[in-house]
C-alpha cells in the first residue's frame, strides 16, 4: 500500500476552479488518497469482484454529486447511505480510473480502479463563492500500470490549467522571464521558490472568486437569544468532527436557538456575541448553521480561564475570529442557526481549586444570552 497522501496543490486547483468552473459545487473525491498495488492481474480481478459483490449499489457511475442534484438533496442522500459494518465509512463510488478509457475502448479490461468514500460525513469547505465536499479515495491497481501512469501527472495538471486560463499562462510566463532577468544580475531570494510562485498565482485567482457572486442587499436581521431548553445537538457537523465526538459522549449542549431563517435568502454574519460568566473555562462555544440533515460551524472560540469580561465575540464587524476572514457566509438554503457549547466546563476558586460543573448547570446559571446580526442578500439571476 502507498500513502495516504494529500491531493497535490495543482490538482486541487484544477479540480476546483478549472474543470468545474468557479461557481459549481464539487466533491473532491480524493483529498486524501492511498493506493493498493496488486502485482498479479488475476489477484486484481479477485479484489474487484469481491468489492462489486459486497457493494453492488456503488458500482459504476450511479453516484450524483451536488452540482447535479443540488446540495440539500445530495446531503439527504448521503445521510441515508449505508455504512461499512463496524465502521463510519460510507462507500459511494467504485469505478475504473479515468486513465483506463483507452484500454476499455478496445475491449481490454481496466487495470486501475478508484474506490471513493466519506469518513462518517461529507466534510464541507467554502472558499469565496466556491463550495466543496471532501471525500477520500483508495486506488486499486496493477502495480506496473499504476507506476507507468504517475510519472508526469503534475506537469499534466499544470498544462491543463494554463490551457484553460490563457491570461494565467501569460502572467506565469511574464513572471518567469522577469525572474530570469533578475537572476542574471543578482542571486534570487530564498523565498522565490516554485511553490511560492504557484501560491501567488493561485491566490490571485482565488481573490477574484469572492467577486463572482451577483446579489442584492436586503438589510440586516437581528436575533437576540436568552437560552432554550437544555438539549444536545441533533445534527452531525460537516466541518468539525471533534464536536460530533463530544456530542456522542453527551458533552455538548445547545445554548440558544434554533432561530428560524428564510431559506430563499443568503446570509453573511456581521457579528455574533454572547455573555457567559467569567469563571467558566474548559469549553468551546460556536455558531452553527443548519445545512440539510447536517449543520456547519461558522465560528467558534475556546474559553480560557483568564477572561476579563463576561461578553465574548465570535464575529465582530464582519471579522471571524476563528478563521480571521472578513466574510462568513451561511450555507445556501440555511433555515436555522444555533449556538452550541461543548467540552468539560469547570471553574476555579481559592478554597477548592478546580471545580467541575455540568453543561446543564452552566446553561442554567452561567449563560446570559446572545446577539446575532446577519446581513441578508438576494441572489440575482445571471
Amino acid at each position: 500500500i502507498q500513502g495516504p497522501v494529500l491531493k497535490p496543490l495543482q490538482s486541487l486547483f484544477n479540480k476546483m476552479f478549472i474543470r468545474r468552473g468557479q461557481i459549481s459545487v464539487s466533491v473532491i473525491g480524493d483529498m486524501t488518497r492511498a493506493t493498493l498495488l496488486v502485482k498479479d492481474e488475476e489477484d486484481l480481478r479477485g479484489v474487484v469482484t469481491k468489492i462489486e459483490d459486497a457493494f453492488p449499489d456503488i458500482n459504476g457511475g450511479k453516484f450524483q454529486g451536488p452540482n447535479k442534484i443540488g446540495m440539500v438533496k445530495f446531503l439527504e442522500e448521503v445521510a441515508e447511505m449505508k455504512k461499512v459494518p463496524g465502521s463510519e465509512i460510507i462507500l459511494y463510488r467504485f469505478k475504473p480510473n479515468s486513465s483506463q478509457k483507452e484500454r476499455m475502448s478496445t475491449g481490454d479490461p481496466p487495470l486501475y480502479f478508484n474506490l471513493n468514500f466519506f469518513d462518517g460525513i461529507p466534510e464541507y469547505h467554502r472558499v469565496g463563492s466556491t463550495e466543496m465536499f471532501v471525500a477520500f479515495e483508495l486506488q486499486i491497481g496493477l502495480e506496473a500500470e499504476v507506476n507507468g501512469l504517475r510519472k508526469n501527472h503534475l506537469s499534466y495538471e499544470e498544462g491543463r490549467i494554463l490551457t484553460s486560463q490563457p491570461l494565467l499562462k501569460t502572467y506565469k510566463e511574464s513572471q518567469e522571464k522577469s525572474n530570469e532577468v533578475d537572476a542574471s544580475t543578482a542571486s534570487a531570494p530564498s523565498f522565490l521558490t516554485e511553490d511560492h510562485d504557484d501560491f501567488k498565482l493561485i491566490s490571485s485567482v482565488l481573490e477574484g472568486n469572492f467577486a463572482n457572486w451577483k446579489h442584492r442587499e436586503l438589510g440586516k436581521k437581528v436575533i437576540a437569544g436568552d437560552g432554550t431548553a437544555s438539549i444536545a445537538p441533533e445534527k452531525l457537523c460537516l466541518n468539525n468532527k471533534r464536536l460530533n465526538i463530544w456530542a456522542n459522549q453527551d458533552k455538548a449542549v445547545v445554548l440558544d436557538g434554533p432561530f428560524k431563517l428564510d431559506p430563499s435568502k443568503m446570509y453573511s454574519v456581521d457579528s455574533v456575541s454572547l455573555k457567559i460568566a467569567m469563571r467558566i473555562s474548559g469549553i468551546s462555544v460556536g455558531l452553527f448553521a443548519f445545512f440539510g440533515p447536517y449543520m456547519v460551524q461558522i465560528s467558534a472560540l475556546l474559553l480560557g480561564n483568564r477572561r476579563k469580561e463576561e461578553g465574548i465575540s465570535l464575529v465582530k464587524q464582519g471579522v471571524n475570529f476563528l478563521t480571521m476572514e472578513g466574510i462568513s457566509m451561511l450555507p445556501s438554503h440555511c433555515d436555522r442557526v444555533i449556538l452550541v457549547a461543548w467540552g468539560e466546563p469547570f471553574y476555579w476558586n481559592n478554597r477548592n481549586g478546580r471545580n467541575k460543573i455540568t453543561l446543564t448547570e452552566l446553561k442554567e446559571s452561567d449563560y446570559h444570552g446572545m446577539k446575532l446580526v446577519l446581513d441578508q442578500y438576494e441572489e440575482l439571476a445571471e
